[in-house]
């Protein structure tokens, strides 16, 4: 049997795809698994042993057709979607593959043989996404894996020792988000990071290159911190992550980065809310200030405030995010 599963969301998505893989594997232990993903597949995919076959698209760059017809010469029999994406469930329908299931609420979600409701009700998207197996007669709870998992090999996992770093002795802080308004202040930040630095705590901050001069407010006239924002591959980023005494974050994929290595991590809530479901599966405290009328603003926030408050993120203190550090170490 062959299945081919569609997912070609953000990073963090993906992530939370993992146990959907394994869960398929468990179900079916002869079956060939494909996963189509984003680049960052190659990364996040690497040494799953689960994964027979990753199909790279960028849907910016790779043809769709090429895509359409390299599907149907794979004659694949089972084709199953997290994605909601009107692309995915054309392009599968496309593929000519007989058993496609997908969830309700996606773009031609018609175009599915099988769909599964798809609520924004506390539902953890890794729950909602091993819904999808439900369908199935094959469906086994016993088998279902519920935590993502990333493959690092000795090499990779050493990462964090060429830094001059202990296993579970630094804070590690991931300041970055694609949307600015899921970014805690820069003050918020600096705050947090004096009152880290005068505890004795080791700080070690991380991301893109795209967070660098977010970053550089933050840490400006600060000494003793460990910034290596832009200066890491994603492969590494996982090593610094999984040895971490604990990482604080924005409500991005870091966190989900911490959940698949059963680290410590304080998630930060700003325009989003815990109700869409991507708050740390476990071995996690959230950060936000409640009874804000205008949260949520969105699915993923946006670049600028719609109310011009910015209080979601405003009237999050450092010592909000101190004491949440500190109750889940």
């Amino acid at each position: 049997m062959k299945i081919v599963v569609w997912q070609t969301a953000f990073l963090g998505d993906l992530i939370l795809t993992t146990p959907l893989f394994r869960s398929i594997k468990n179900l079916f232990p002869e079956s060939k698994l494909t996963a189509i993903t984003k680049p960052f597949g190659n990364d996040v995919l690497k040494n799953n042993p689960h994964i027979d076959k990753l199909i790279i698209y960028d849907k910016k760059k790779d043809s769709n057709l090429q895509l359409i017809k390299e599907l149907r010469s794979e004659r694949f029999d089972i084709a199953i979607s997290p994605h909601r994406s009107h692309r995915a469930s054309y392009s599968l329908f496309l593929s000519k593959i007989p058993f496609r299931v997908g969830f309700d609420r996606a773009g031609f979600s018609f175009l599915y043989t099988k769909t599964v409701p798809h609520r924004f009700d506390g539902t953890h998207e890794i729950d909602r996404n091993l819904s999808l197996l439900k369908v199935f007669k094959e469906y086994d709870e016993s088998k279902i894996q519920r935590f993502p998992e990333i493959f690092l090999n000795k090499e990779e996992d050493s990462y964090y020792k060429k830094l001059g770093l202990k296993s579970k002795s630094y804070i590690l802080i991931a300041p970055g988000s694609k949307w600015k308004t899921k970014r805690w202040t820069a003050e918020g930040f600096s705050d947090l990071i004096d009152t880290l630095l005068k505890k004795g705590e080791k700080v070690v901050i991380f991301g893109g290159p795209e967070d660098t001069d977010f970053t550089q407010d933050i840490i400006k006239g600060k000494s003793g911190i460990i910034n290596i924002v832009g200066r890491t591959s994603l492969r590494e980023s996982f090593s610094l992550v999984k040895h971490a005494k604990a990482l604080i974050s924005n409500d991005s994929a870091p966190v989900h980065m911490a959940v698949s290595f059963n680290t410590p991590v304080v998630d930060i809530y700003g325009p989003t809310i815990t109700d869409f479901g991507f708050y740390p599966y476990r071995n996690g405290i959230i950060v936000e200030v409640k009874g804000l009328k205008c949260r949520p603003c969105g699915l993923h926030g946006h670049n600028k405030c719609p109310t011009g408050t910015f209080e979601c993120m405003e009237k999050i203190s450092a010592e909000m995010v101190l004491s949440a550090l500190y109750k889940l170490l």
